[in-house]
């Protein structure tokens, strides 16, 4: 498999783009932000929104073709992911029904409906105000999901009120804030970072492939690079792709880790998974060493389990077929 694609971005629709350049079964996550059929190069004169600092380019998809524009962006998703590998598609609710459509033609499975309320939705007086996207959480079959269960929040951690933090992060409603930029140069729709992290972190690991299709501010491309993952993607916008690629260029790899929370107490990173018989030589050779250098059965487990990143009784059920 070709590797040209890697932490590239190209100046290109991405159908006709992903034809030429991903191989097929080669991406580990998707997350992307299509444009959404409304007008979005125009909403400023209805909203009254200052756009002096918003880079020009912006690619609206007329209504008419929305739903076949759909169909193809997202066939071409489809192919490009490995088996097991996930997709997590934003989009509003007025042509959502298209995007769905178009997932129903695939054999991507739904894993989650997502719901992102953020801060400052448009103001209205005749309805309610609208203030969350739909975020889709689908995976292609076939292979091993990546799904960091305890990536951010240990499965021990609780809140003020006793409840557990972890489950509470996991849950389906997000509650994340827009970011303002004022006065600096932006994209016309950017996704929040806090956001991008906590979709990239559950669902890669450091050294997987993360594609945008539709890069726009390249925000999914640079929060992939701070979290030590590679990034490609698609912008048909030329004056948007030239600025942002020079702004990619000016990160290092890894340059949000530091900022990222370590959870606490998290499960051993191997419990649940199937010896093998590999793993099962080393366990009886290195707890036939401990013991020899007069390691208690217990301190030897206790050891063995930071080795082998297992748990207490994961141990003990193994060692016990040795003595």
């Amino acid at each position: 498999m070709t590797d040209k694609f890697v932490n590239c971005y190209f100046n290109e629709d991405c159908i006709t783009g992903c034809q030429r350049h991903i191989p097929d079964d080669s991406i580990d996550l998707i997350v992307t932000d299509p444009p959404y059929g409304i007008k979005g190069d125009t909403l400023h004169k209805h909203y009254n929104r200052d756009e002096k600092h918003v880079i020009d380019g912006y690619v609206e998809i007329p209504l008419g073709e929305y739903g076949d524009f759909s169909q193809q962006w997202i066939s071409q998703a489809e192919r490009i992911l490995r088996p097991g590998g996930s997709i997590y598609i934003v989009s509003g609710y007025t042509n959502l029904f298209y995007i769905l459509k178009a997932l129903r033609q695939t054999d991507l499975e739904e894993m989650n409906h997502i719901i992102w309320k953020y801060n400052f939705g448009v103001y209205t007086k005749k309805k309610y105000v609208s203030s969350h996207y739909h975020i889709l959480y689908y995976v292609k079959p076939g292979g091993p999901r990546t799904f960091n269960t305890f990536a951010r929040y240990g499965a021990k951690e609780k809140d003020v009120d006793g409840g557990s933090i972890n489950y509470q992060d996991r849950e389906d409603v997000w509650i994340i804030n827009r970011e303002y930029k004022p006065g600096k140069k932006k994209n016309k729709n950017e996704l929040p970072t806090e956001l991008l992290k906590k979709i990239i972190r559950y669902s890669s690991n450091a050294g997987d492939i993360v594609c945008d299709l539709f890069l726009g501010s390249f925000s999914t491309a640079k929060v992939a690079r701070g979290l030590n993952r590679n990034a490609t993607g698609f912008e048909k916008s030329t004056e948007a792709c030239n600025y942002q690629i020079q702004q990619m260029e000016q990160l290092s790899p890894g340059f949000l880790m530091n900022d990222i929370r370590e959870p606490e107490h998290s499960p051993p990173s191997n419990q649940g998974k199937p010896w093998t018989e590999e793993e099962l030589s080393q366990l009886e050779q290195r707890y036939a060493e401990l013991r020899t250098d007069s390691k208690t059965k217990k301190e030897s487990i206790d050891i063995l389990g930071k080795e082998f990143g297992r748990g207490y009784f994961g141990i003990l059920n193994k060692i016990n077929q040795f003595d």
